[in-house]
């Protein structure tokens, strides 16, 4: 079983690493630049005490981890697929991993079933059937297929990752009205009008993540700091751009390549 210690979230903007690129689900307001080859972009890094609480998390709960992890290779290889294909963060993922420790079989004390740990009402909505010979909410690819639907409606709800994961955990309802008591869309602002379980539950994927990446995505920042990491994204790769050289930029205009990998 794992563990958790709370903590509270603050994303560091702006440290250049390698191969780091934008989800394809950031928020409307911001147009993220859609380059044709990856390229050094600004990370979501962990705070200090962010780092700090997810090693110690990581510390507590390595040996669970790490069995997780070795059984998870074919489960997440059907999960990109599906995600990418419902044009969703495959970082979603790891929600899974909390849910049911990528367990087909893991049924909740209230009867939530599988790998995403539906409910059977839930699991009917999202077009999985469930019968006495064969429950589809055991099935990695359907229950998958369900999830990725429920999540993707829960994104057109909240327009924010962070407060999909938490109406993932305790229903739109809980989260409607946590916006309403605390008068913000700010996860971190309204999280203490939600239930200790669900405010766990979001810390426990940001700390799952983490394992799995050593670092954050736009599925572990708020709205606004979304909005702010497509800015710096946008003016990273406007920064390359203006400061490439002239026959990377005439190559690049005649090939539709961006010069950024060129060199």
């Amino acid at each position: 079983m794992i563990i958790w210690n709370s903590f509270s979230f603050v994303p560091a903007l702006f440290s250049p690493v390698l191969n780091a690129s934008p989800a394809i689900s950031s928020p409307k307001e911001v147009e993220v630049v859609n380059l044709k080859t990856s390229f050094a972009a600004p990370k979501v890094a962990l705070n200090k005490r962010q780092l700090q609480f997810a090693k110690s998390y990581v510390r507590k709960n390595s040996e669970d981890l790490m069995l997780i992890k070795k059984r998870s290779r074919l489960p997440f290889i059907i999960m990109d697929s599906v995600f990418s294909r419902y044009g969703l963060p495959v970082e979603l993922k790891y929600l899974a991993v909390i849910e049911s420790e990528l367990k087909s079989s893991a049924r909740s004390r209230v009867g939530a079933l599988g790998p995403w740990q539906l409910m059977a009402e839930t699991a009917h909505d999202w077009g999985l059937k469930i019968t006495h010979r064969n429950d589809e909410r055991t099935s990695f690819a359907k229950s998958t297929g369900a999830a990725a639907k429920y999540l993707k409606y829960l994104y057109g709800q909240f327009d924010d990752w962070l407060l999909v994961l938490a109406a993932y955990n305790s229903g739109e309802g809980r989260v409607c009205s946590a916006i309403r008591k605390s008068g913000s869309r700010n996860f971190w602002a309204l999280q203490y009008y939600l239930p200790l379980e669900t405010r766990l539950h979001v810390r426990r994927f940001i700390a799952t993540h983490y394992y799995f990446e050593k670092q954050g995505s736009t599925t572990t920042l708020t709205k606004a700091e979304n909005i702010e990491y497509a800015k710096s994204i946008n003016a990273y790769a406007a920064f390359k751009m203006a400061t490439s050289s002239p026959k990377n930029n005439k190559v690049a205009s005649l090939t539709g390549i961006p010069y950024l990998n060129m060199e």
